[in-house]
């Protein structure tokens, strides 16, 4: 690529300012880079204010050509360059200035575009119709409804559903959530079998921690293993047993001793539990001394670490119904 630079310089200065541009943006792509770096190149490459603004994915980005984060709550300029990142979309993707794209200004819009395109399907899975979702989710609706369904949404040959506190959805096999999403996932299945995994997700997303529990904010139902068994017996409405009353009346009294008890039956040792924590191993001691007298049982040994992870599962089942 750099000879190809070179001697394209030598010839055409435009066409190897172009060249640059793919490159640039084929490395973020191979980098599986986030949405702001590739702003920012289109910032920098294109000297001018970059914006990428997808309301319907709650997206919004602006960098200056110095590579400054900038936000503004202004909105964008019609006569401005512009493109779409969904294919037939609106226009999402912003540069700065009006007037005749030049041939860079041309190929930032179109690199940046498919650049972003690829994060925002890969991490926020594509704008799709509810209504489709909700038909191949459904165990009611007959086989090749569902199949029409999962056809319109553009699915593969399998699929898993993710559940989340605002919706659901189906995505590809290898989907990454985005950052701090609180979800579900069911497992990998074929079309025909979507809800099953719809089932599954909802399962998974009641294992998820809320805001204030430090737990883990993204449940893969394959992961559960012989958890699962408990939520077909666990909810809100149900009787707590004893220890997770007692887990609860541990939480109220301070507010290191739920991070504590969770940090210690998460990790492989106390040692990790105090760096998870970033205390002293000795400072754990002496919290988890605490906690063991609010609990009523050892944490510390495998027996009452174990009873201590199914008192946790226990208690968000009772909170997540």
């Amino acid at each position: 690529m750099r000879e190809l630079v070179t001697h394209l310089s030598a010839l055409d200065p435009g066409a190897a300012e172009t060249v640059k541009v793919i490159a640039y943006f084929d490395r973020l792509v191979e980098g599986r880079a986030g949405l702001e770096p590739i702003v920012r190149g289109a910032a920098v490459l294109s000297g001018c204010p970059a914006r990428l603004a997808d309301d319907e994915r709650r997206v919004r980005v602006r960098v200056e050509p110095d590579g400054r984060v900038v936000p503004s709550d202004e909105p964008p300029d019609p006569e401005w360059l512009s493109t779409p990142v969904r294919r037939d979309g609106p226009p999402a993707l912003w540069l700065e200035r009006s007037g005749p794209a030049s041939p860079v200004d041309a190929m930032v819009l179109e690199r940046a575009s498919a650049a972003a395109r690829s994060v925002l399907d890969r991490t926020r899975g594509r704008i799709v119709d509810p209504a489709s979702v909700e038909v191949v989710l459904d165990a009611s609706a007959d086989e090749k409804t569902r199949l029409l369904a999962a056809h319109r949404l553009g699915l593969g040959t399998t699929a898993r559903a993710v559940v989340s506190d605002t919706d659901q959805q189906v995505v590809p096999p290898q989907w990454t959530p985005p950052e701090r999403a609180r979800m579900g996932f069911g497992t990998v299945v074929k079309l025909v079998d979507l809800p099953l995994s719809g089932e599954q997700a909802r399962t998974a997303f009641r294992f998820t921690a809320t805001e204030e529990d430090p737990g883990p904010s993204v449940v893969d139902y394959g992961e559960l293993g012989g958890l699962a068994v408990l939520a077909e017996t666990v909810g809100p409405g149900t009787k707590p047993v004893a220890d997770v009353n007692r887990l609860e009346d541990a939480r109220a009294t301070a507010p290191w001793v739920l991070p504590t008890l969770v940090a210690v039956a998460g990790a492989p040792s106390l040692r990790a539990a105090a760096n998870t924590l970033v205390v002293h191993h000795s400072t754990l001691q002496e919290r988890l001394a605490h906690a063991e007298q609010l609990l009523g049982w050892p944490v510390r040994d495998p027996a009452g670490r174990l009873r201590l992870q199914l008192a946790i599962a226990l208690w968000r089942l009772h909170r997540n119904g």
